[in-house]
């Protein structure tokens, strides 16, 4: 199981010190986020100040960037880094696309296809030379000359992964893309019963099995040294589940628990100021089953009880603002799983 952290996105001065850090830990990855910043230029520093890690955005917003700008963006990358950038993209929700980036919202999975089948086509284009020719439902690109051509890479092509929540979406990353990153917004069950079966669809479609795909994320880790730093996480994860249970679209896994009347209260809660009430709503049950809790000591065994056999890596952080602090012998022992 590969272990992945977050890492300093608000202050670009900070990020060398802390990915020599992370570095030396032993950690197979970091993550950038788009919430506070862009996900981008945090991994352009990261990539030459590393040697070996993954960096990954996880993740991108899609719409609001055209496929040529996220191509353009992720072949820089790919080259700083050697070969270690993943292109992580996300749809994000309708109200987020329409009033937060002013971006038209037009159905999201069959887009999100196009999206990757464009950035694939383009970076083939500046592999190989051949004609830029791509036609879909919502991006056409067919200009492409050799002021506009860069630098040819040495190294294999980025992956692309997905965000994916519900069917739709995940039959889509089991179809065009090399892995998905599931929201931390999921549980074991969820992901048994309908992630699993909705991404083997999708691999079927394009005629691949789970060995050639990657599975990442898809719940919450609550770690420290102490209990009560353990306890500081739960409390911070309880109001990540009423913030994210708010909003419908994460709904189904609610369902799976028969938690509808939970984010039914937590939906009226976000629309009538009630933000602050929200973790009170979400019990120390409901948090277990969103994350794998325990001390440092305890940690990988409940890593491997609620992600084991699932899940191929994990983020041991979910905010920038909280990096992991996960020992070395521990992140060795949570990699063996």
């Amino acid at each position: 199981m590969k272990v992945f952290t977050t890492f300093p996105q608000a202050d670009l001065r900070d990020i060398p010190a802390a990915i020599k850090g992370i570095e030396e830990d032993g950690y197979d990855g970091i993550v950038s986020l788009e919430n506070r910043h862009d996900p981008f230029l945090p991994l352009a520093v990261a990539a030459v100040h590393s040697q070996r890690l993954m960096l990954a955005t996880g993740v991108a917003i899609a719409f609001p960037r055209s496929p040529m700008v996220a191509a353009n963006i992720g072949w820089d990358l790919q080259r700083a880094s050697a070969g270690r950038f993943e292109l992580g993209l996300g749809s994000q929700v309708r109200g987020h696309n329409e009033r937060r980036f002013s971006v038209e919202w037009l159905p999201p999975a069959r887009r999100m296809r196009e999206y990757v089948e464009a950035v694939r086509a383009i970076w083939e284009t500046w592999r190989t030379g051949q004609r830029l020719n791509y036609e879909g439902e919502f991006y056409n690109f067919s200009l492409m000359t050799p002021n506009f051509t860069p630098e040819p890479l040495e190294v294999p092509l980025p992956r692309i992964t997905m965000a994916a929540v519900g069917p739709a979406m995940l039959r889509t990353a089991g179809r065009v893309c090399d892995g998905v990153r599931l929201h931390a917004f999921c549980t074991r069950p969820y992901l048994e019963h309908q992630v699993l079966p909705e991404l083997m669809t999708g691999l079927g479609e394009s005629s691949r099995t789970l060995d050639e795909f990657e599975i990442s994320g898809g719940g919450f880790v609550c770690t420290g040294p102490d209990d009560q730093s353990v306890q500081e996480m739960v409390d911070w994860v309880r109001y990540r589940i009423g913030f994210y249970g708010s909003t419908k679209a994460y709904w189904p896994v609610f369902e799976e628990h028969d938690l509808l009347d939970l984010g039914q209260e937590l939906n009226f809660l976000s629309k009538n100021d009630g933000w602050s009430k929200m973790a009170s709503l979400v019990s120390d049950d409901v948090v277990r089953e969103f994350a794998a809790v325990g001390r440092h000591d305890e940690i990988a065994q409940a890593i491997s009880e609620r992600f084991g056999g699932l899940t191929d890596a994990i983020g041991a952080s979910a905010s920038p603002e909280i990096p992991a602090d996960l020992p070395p012998d521990v992140i060795e022992d949570i990699q063996a799983i």
